[in-house]
């Protein structure tokens, strides 16, 4: 094969009345990032294209739809890997931005790894990303008039185009009540995701600081190197979360386009697409049976 993606809604509790919203969500991202796939564009682009439409959704927690902090405020991070050179781009409890995922694929070429707070919103503002008042970011769910759970839902996106270049992005509003300035898994290389075109490429969601204590993306990439298969690579990974407890949820991509990914939280909600294959799948949980 020549190029896949594989696209996560996060790892989280989904209430019948939410499932319809979640597929169509993950099929939309998909559909955004194999339109430039299939155009030979690069994987960078197709991931970040992705995770635009996820954080313009509010069925997911991130960007539009983000939890809010202790202070009612919403904190996102976000982080992006080219794994053609091994260059990562990522910011952390910042605010005012449209789309964190796009301020942290400005970074990529830059020294810095990883802006917080202020520092990544002039960050933002000096490098033309799309700014908006941080009150913008408040969906209707969040101001109590459409109610569901969000938990710890970062959504990602892992991408390899008919380059053999493999990227990988994630992006998240946090949790709901947690202290301001807080930081999860997701923008932390090795934690929350990781790229290298020569092994392949994982992003988790799911309890930031559980994730953060073992390494669960380094764990995925040394299994890969390995040659273990992804969806082995996904498996085995989560075991490593039984000594620290938590939920997660991963999708892994090889450098081959071979796609796996597993959970142990209730619902997972993930959609693949290759360019062998006639249409894309959309799952929200690994044992869901499909007619």
């Amino acid at each position: 094969m020549t190029w896949a993606i594989v696209v996560h809604g996060g790892a989280k509790e989904i209430v019948p009345e939410q499932e319809d919203a979640n597929r169509r969500g993950c099929l939309e991202a998909i559909s955004a990032g194999q339109a430039i796939l299939a155009q030979g564009g690069s994987a960078v682009d197709a991931v970040e294209a992705a995770i635009q439409v996820l954080e313009s959704d509010p069925a997911f927690n991130a960007g539009y739809g983000s939890d809010l902090n202790a202070a009612g405020e919403v904190e996102m991070d976000a982080a992006l890997m080219d794994g053609s050179n091994l260059a990562i781009g990522a910011v952390a409890a910042i605010q005012g931005v449209r789309h964190p995922i796009s301020v942290a694929r400005r970074m990529l070429g830059e020294p810095p790894t990883l802006l917080v707070g202020e520092g990544a919103r002039r960050f933002a503002a000096a490098h033309g990303a799309e700014l908006c008042d941080p009150g913008e970011l408040i969906s209707p769910r969040q101001d109590g008039s459409a109610e569901r759970p969000h938990e710890h839902d970062t959504v990602g996106c892992v991408a390899l185009d008919s380059s053999g270049r493999i990227a990988a992005g994630t992006s998240t509003g946090g949790l709901d009540g947690t202290h301001p300035g807080r930081v999860g898994d997701s923008p932390l290389p090795g934690c929350g995701f990781y790229a290298d075109d020569q092994v392949g490429g994982v992003a988790f969601s799911g309890d930031g600081e559980c994730i953060a204590r073992v390494l669960l993306a380094a764990r995925v990439m040394q299994a890969l190197e390995r040659n273990q298969a992804p969806q082995a690579a996904a498996d085995t990974s989560l075991a490593h979360l039984e000594r620290v407890g938590g939920e997660a949820g991963a999708i892994v991509l090889d450098r081959l386009g071979r796609v796996g990914w597993a959970h142990n939280s209730s619902h997972f909600a993930v959609a693949w697409v290759t360019d062998v294959m006639a249409a894309p799948s959309v799952r929200l949980r690994q044992d869901e049976e499909i007619d």
